[in-house]
């Protein structure tokens, strides 16, 4: 006699708690996840098989261009932004109007010399980021505007960090002075940006 095979039920998997899940890390990714910010220049930065990363907190950037224009990022804070424009504008006998200490906390890096800052600041928030300054911040052996900048940051907080992001084509001689500037005071520990490249095999 023919054995009776029991009838199969499908198995019903009820995926609406998974999706719950998973919308719910979506969206928390998506809420907390800090985006990196588009440079002002384009810059291709020489690679490296290095794999320390950049600290959070407390960083201030230089970016060097292919044709040696510098730009100054601040830290990203920004009650000491505007304590870096006071001491800045104190070196320089300037003063700042509301308006112009406002574009200055929203400006993502600064690229041009202490004499057109302010003229740079008024201009219209979509101006600014689309500005290119012709000439970067100075810095060469007459003048070290860069360095200032550095130097005034670390007089609010002497345990900022500096990163410098130079393009893969920018030559030696751009940068000497800079790193000349940062050693006459005495900041000698900094990171160098770089692109991640595959390790060798051995």
């Amino acid at each position: 006699m023919a054995r009776v095979k029991p009838k199969r039920h499908p198995v019903v998997v009820d995926m609406t708690a998974m999706c719950d899940v998973a919308w719910l890390l979506l969206t928390f990714f998506i809420l907390t996840t800090t985006f990196k910010k588009p440079d002002v220049e384009q810059i291709k930065p020489p690679s490296s098989i290095s794999e320390k990363l950049l600290p959070d907190a407390s960083l201030m950037s230089i970016n060097a261009t292919p044709d040696g224009k510098f730009y100054f990022q601040p830290v990203e804070n920004g009650s000491e932004r505007l304590k870096l424009l006071d001491n800045i504008g104190k070196k320089y006998n300037l003063t700042f109007t509301t308006a112009e200490k406002n574009a200055f906390v929203k400006t993502q890096a600064i690229g041009v010399p202490m004499s057109q800052l302010k003229s740079y600041l008024a201009l219209p928030d979509e101006e600014r980021k689309a500005y290119i300054s012709p000439t970067g911040i100075p810095m060469d052996s007459t003048k070290r505007e860069l360095v200032d900048w550095v130097e005034q940051s670390l007089l609010i907080n002497g345990d900022y960090k500096l990163a410098i992001k130079g393009d893969v084509t920018t030559e030696y001689p751009k940068v000497k002075y800079l790193f000349e500037g940062l050693r006459d005071i005495e900041f000698y520990k900094f990171w160098l940006i770089t692109s991640q490249e595959t390790a060798p095999t051995q």
